[in-house]
């Protein structure tokens, strides 16, 4: 998360949105939350999780780490899947990916 907001600027600059979202309740999403200047929910259930098509861990009956980039259609460009901290994706290498898509354009 941190990565997303030291990155916030320029991703915003390229028209992209952050949106975070975690299984915790206000007060520790809260904790997770200050400091950044995205949206972050709280309270993602397993229902939530599959209508995004999220990663849902039963054995601990949380989220694993699920990303995606969207574009302006709403369509998945990208996606990152994790079960630790290993693999997650890059706010560089997001920014990196929507300028190649654009300069595709």
């Amino acid at each position: 998360m941190d990565g997303f907001e030291e990155n916030r600027a320029a991703l915003e600059a390229v028209g992209a949105k952050i949106v975070a979202a975690s299984v915790d309740d206000a007060e520790k999403a809260g904790e997770i939350a200050a400091g950044k200047g995205f949206a972050f929910g709280y309270g993602v259930t397993r229902a939530d999780a599959d209508a995004i098509g999220a990663w849902w861990e039963d054995r601990r009956n949380i989220i694993q780490p699920s990303e995606f980039l969207l574009n302006e259609e709403y369509k998945v460009m990208a996606s990152s899947y994790s079960d630790g901290p290993i693999g997650r994706i890059d706010a560089g290498d997001v920014l990196k990916v929507i300028n190649f898509y654009e300069s595709k354009k």
